[in-house]
């Protein structure tokens, strides 16, 4: 009996199946894009909660917590717990960044460049979690531990990204400001990561070390890093009424001052708090606000950045002929 010739059939990745069957709304694209922002912001306050509590050895090994459990045991008490249910938010960040995926995949038309972003946040995740079990074979190294911090304001750049470019089309970006306008933004975006950083050797040097054990600190004075970022706190600050003043002077459009606006309340509410926590001994609650002020104020940087810009949405492609014939005979 003679057989027909052998056909490759192609097979679907379960987002390509998802995306043939569900079309998100704007609305539901962009709380997916804004889920793995918050789920960011809180894994970093978290993360801050850990250290603050003297709960980074709370469990002892990585990827388990214990050599012999997966959990925290009872005999690891408080910063056990503490520990462990931070590595379980990572699980909730994972989920967010996963709706964000699924969401932007399954958009019409495709949207190739919002989908590379969405996957950048989960490449992110998994290098972060795998640092994060680094610092703790590491005995909570200052450095190792300054850069899970940086990885996660990393990973809120991205997010941040993604949630705007959501609100956008995939169009050429045009200006919306004249040009010296829009290099004073990305001064203002380099001068606050490095004032991000400078905050990880204040921490790495201070009195935070995040156990009670005895472990190892940045190699120099805590206070002369605290001046030295105060510095370029103030350079931020000084940058921020530039901005909010030159926006008014070239007219620029409401949306984008009112991005100036928030990004001068912020910066002043955390150089406020700042001095502050710097003054009172550095109390634990106040420097976990501080960080919940960082990851503010960088969000504030990005979207005032990406505001003096705008994306129009491209053309929809044309039907292909077989469409047209069954859109003509529907």
């Amino acid at each position: 009996m003679h057989k027909g010739p052998l056909t490759i059939v192609a097979v679907q990745t379960p987002l390509a199946y998802i995306a043939q069957r569900w079309t998100p709304s704007p609305k539901i694209l962009r709380r997916a894009a804004l889920s793995a922002v918050v789920m960011t912001i809180v894994i970093v306050v978290t993360g801050g909660a850990v250290r603050l509590t003297g709960s980074g050895l709370g469990c002892d090994t990585w990827p388990k917590c214990t050599d012999d459990s997966l959990f925290a045991t009872p005999e690891q008490g408080l910063h056990g717990a503490i520990e462990f249910g931070n590595r379980m938010l990572t699980y909730v960040l994972s989920a967010a960044v996963g709706w964000a995926i699924v969401a932007v995949r399954a958009v019409k038309p495709r949207r190739r460049g919002l989908t590379r972003l969405a996957w950048v946040q989960f490449w992110i995740v998994m290098g972060n979690a795998v640092i994060g079990g680094i610092t703790v074979w590491a005995g909570l190294n200052p450095w190792s531990v300054a850069g899970h911090f940086l990885l996660a304001n990393a990973l809120l750049t991205v997010a941040t990204v993604t949630w705007v470019r959501t609100h956008e089309g995939d169009g050429a970006p045009r200006p919306r400001v004249p040009r010296p306008v829009r290099r004073l933004s990305w001064a203002i975006v380099g001068v606050s990561a490095v004032l991000i950083t400078l905050g990880t050797t204040v921490t790495g040097s201070g009195k935070h070390a995040g156990d009670s054990s005895d472990v190892p600190r940045m190699p120099w004075d805590w206070s002369a890093a605290a001046h030295v970022h105060a510095i370029a706190a103030w350079v931020v600050c000084a940058l921020a009424v530039a901005m909010w003043l030159v926006l008014r002077v070239v007219d620029a459009p409401d949306d984008t001052r009112a991005r100036a606006r928030d990004l001068l309340l912020v910066v002043l509410l955390q150089g406020v708090l700042g001095y502050v926590q710097y003054f009172t001994g550095v109390p634990e609650l106040l420097v976990g606000a501080h960080m919940l002020g960082s990851s503010l104020m960088w969000i504030a940087v990005l979207r005032l950045a990406l505001s003096l810009r705008e994306r129009e949405a491209l053309p929809a492609p044309a039907a292909a002929p077989q469409d047209a014939d069954a859109l003509a005979s529907a």
